[in-house]
C-alpha cells in the first residue's frame, strides 16, 4: 500500500477541491438553460447536486485545513 503524508494528501484534497469547484460552476452554468429548454425538474435536481458538491467541498477544505 502507497505511503500516505501529509504533503501528499495537501495536494490531493487540493485537486479534489479544485475539481468539485469546477462541476460546481459548471452545474450552475447549465442550470438556467435547463429551465429555458422546459427542464424544471431537472434543473432543481441539478441545482441540489451544485448545493450538495458545494458542502462536500466546505468538508475538504476543512479537512485540508486539519492538515496544517
Amino acid at each position: 500500500m502507497e505511503e500516505i503524508n501529509r504533503d501528499k494528501l495537501k495536494h490531493l484534497f487540493g485537486h479534489w477541491i479544485e475539481h468539485n469547484e469546477n462541476h460546481c460552476d459548471s452545474f450552475e452554468k447549465w442550470i438556467p438553460q435547463l429551465e429555458d429548454a422546459g427542464f424544471q425538474q431537472a434543473a432543481e435536481y441539478v441545482s441540489a447536486a451544485s448545493s450538495e458538491m458545494e458542502q462536500s467541498t466546505d468538508m475538504l477544505r476543512k479537512a485540508l485545513e486539519s492538515l496544517e
